[in-house]
């Protein structure tokens, strides 16, 4: 009997061991403070009709069966907008693959005419899309892109200054199909976001 006994001890010890390892691996899926657990993919994206530099519309669904690295800004952005936009420019020569096709979307339809994004595009290369259109197809754009945007005085007490535009600053890649693939922060170098690109394509 005592025999028999120490022949089960090792296979105990194995189930032991094995339920140990899968008690240890489903807490690190439980999200507890400090951490956070993600699954799927964010629903980010989605149809949008607009005008670009030419004046032509432009829809999604022109885009099909290429890649799209997607920025919402404004031409009048002092400074976040034209580095996001020459990293892309510099990004996309590094990487030199034409299914990419890189797309500023404006938040400032008001003043982002079809000729104004013309001559701002041109700044960046000449494969860059512009698209603006009505204030409704912009808000329409920004929601299917979880994109945020507001209008802001410059000087609230003197409205002669004008305004400018507070709002996030995000690269979306979005694949073939038209669904996203990932996103970049605004800080992401040349270097870096070719290399991401590279291999998301």
């Amino acid at each position: 009997m005592l025999r028999n006994k120490q022949a089960l001890l090792p296979t105990l010890l194995l189930a032991a061991a094995l339920a140990g390892g899968v008690l240890w691996y489903e807490s690190n899926q439980v999200p507890r403070l400090g951490q956070v657990v993600t699954t799927g993919t964010p629903d980010v994206g989605g149809p949008f009709k607009l005008v670009d530099q030419t004046g032509a519309t432009r829809t999604d669904k022109d885009f099909r069966g290429r890649f799209m690295l997607i920025y919402f800004g404004y031409s009048f952005c002092p400074d976040v907008c034209p580095t996001t936009l020459a990293v892309m420019a510099q990004a996309l020569e590094k990487l030199g693959d034409k299914r990419v096709v890189p797309v500023f979307i404006t938040i400032d339809p008001e003043r982002d005419t079809p000729r104004v994004l013309a001559d701002y595009m041109k700044a960046f290369g000449p494969n860059f899309v512009g698209l603006t259109g009505s204030t409704d197809a912009i808000k329409a754009a920004e929601k299917e892109y979880r994109v945020y945007a507001v209008k802001k005085a410059i000087d609230p007490g003197n409205p002669k200054r004008g305004y400018g535009m507070d709002h996030s600053s995000v690269l979306y890649l979005m694949g073939p199909d038209g669904r996203m693939i990932s996103f970049y922060d605004e800080a992401i170098s040349p270097d870096d976001l070719a290399k991401e690109l590279r291999g998301k394509l």
